[in-house]
């Protein structure tokens, strides 16, 4: 057996990764409203709307699935899939923190403040930490080549 042969990765059905990607886009709904929940017991406004319910969980599944379309299309055209990822995952959830710093340094919505602010960034931070894991399952990379 060549070890220079690409391992492919297990195809899933298409019923089994909406499933998961349903399943993800939950479970990161339901982590950052602890978050949003801690948020406001700390002292965060109800008046900042970034996190209320209806303001994040649209948000929190449009990242899941923008971030599972990315990572399905990596997976598909990389030569080092797994390589590239271990960067740009990072780099995209730095680089989506930005327009949070930004809400916390204009003070421009109602009820801001950097505990609030701090609070979206985390919940960033949590889509990232539960896709991650979710896409790995769901649209296996092959098998390392790097």
């Amino acid at each position: 057996m060549s070890h220079q042969l690409a391992t492919r990765p297990a195809r899933r059905g298409g019923l089994v990764v909406a499933g998961g990607l349903i399943g993800t886009a939950a479970v990161a709904v339901a982590l950052n409203a602890v978050v949003a929940w801690a948020a406001h017991a700390a002292g965060a406004s109800d008046d900042f709307q970034p996190l209320q319910l209806s303001a994040y969980a649209p948000l929190t599944v449009f990242g899941v699935l923008v971030g599972a379309a990315a990572w399905a299309i990596v997976r598909a055209r990389s030569a080092s899939p797994s390589r590239l990822l271990r960067v740009l995952v990072p780099v995209v959830v730095v680089v989506s923190l930005i327009p949070d710093v930004m809400v916390g340094v204009s003070d421009s919505r109602a009820g801001t403040s950097w505990g609030a602010v701090v609070a979206l960034m985390v919940m960033h931070v949590v889509v990232a930490a539960v896709a991650v894991p979710a896409y790995r399952r769901f649209l296996p990379l092959p098998a390392d080549q790097d």
